[in-house]
């Protein structure tokens, strides 16, 4: 067994066990690998240990390697922040959006051709620089990807803050998912968890996990 193999069965059984005890199935989950500054060769031993959601949050890195294993298996996930001038080229080669979090990025990603499954993501603090929508302005956003053509919303996205343990802050997050199935009952999806997290993420309701260093093993140097 490779490193990476290894790696993934561990994070695997983790994340079994972590739905265990939350009382859900591992089948309710997409564990999505973040392989940002590795290598497409990475990606393509991933397709073969059956990862089929690769995540991204570089846009030049994500349409090269889109480009270079359009052969494979894969949805592309792009959960960085989104400048809207580069938004259009991501639809192009991502099947999600995880990181919608303002009113004209909306309105760049409109489509009447095709359509993106897409994720709002809200900022747990008070830095507008982590991204995301502030809590108080969520349903005004979600209202609009609603009455936009072209995009489907799945739920919510966060980060979890530093600061504070986790667990609450994905408490949170639940509970804003309860806010916005008011106007979505659709929208039930939580795209929460990383590799130091996703335990409390699974606890309070995640369905798809960002998980990259457990995973991938540390980042290239990049020089």
């Amino acid at each position: 067994m490779s490193p990476l193999a290894d790696r993934l069965a561990t994070v695997r059984a983790g994340i079994a066990d972590a739905a265990t005890a939350a009382g859900r199935s591992p089948d309710e989950l997409t564990t999505i690998v973040v392989t940002k500054f590795h290598p497409a060769s990475l990606v393509r031993e991933l397709e073969t240990l059956g990862v089929h959601d690769v995540g991204e949050n570089r846009h030049q890195e994500a349409q090269a390697k889109a480009a270079e294993l359009a052969g494979l298996d894969l949805r592309w996930h792009f959960v960085g922040q989104l400048q809207s001038k580069k938004a259009k080229q991501v639809r192009a080669y991502a099947s999600v959006i995880h990181s919608i979090d303002r009113p004209a990025l909306v309105d760049v990603l409109r489509s009447e051709e095709t359509s993106v499954d897409c994720f709002v993501q809200v900022n747990l603090t008070d830095d507008p620089g982590r991204g995301g929508v502030a809590p108080s302005e969520l349903e005004a956003l979600a209202e609009h990807v609603l009455e936009t053509p072209g995009l489907r919303l799945l739920g919510l996205m966060a980060v979890a803050p530093l600061d504070e343990p986790a667990r609450p802050a994905f408490a949170r997050v639940r509970e804003l998912s309860e806010r916005l199935r008011r106007i979505a009952p659709e929208a039930r999806a939580l795209s929460m968890g990383m590799s130091h997290d996703y335990a409390d993420a699974i606890a309070e309701g995640a369905t798809h996990l960002r998980i990259g260093t457990a995973i991938t093993g540390n980042r290239p140097d990049r020089g």
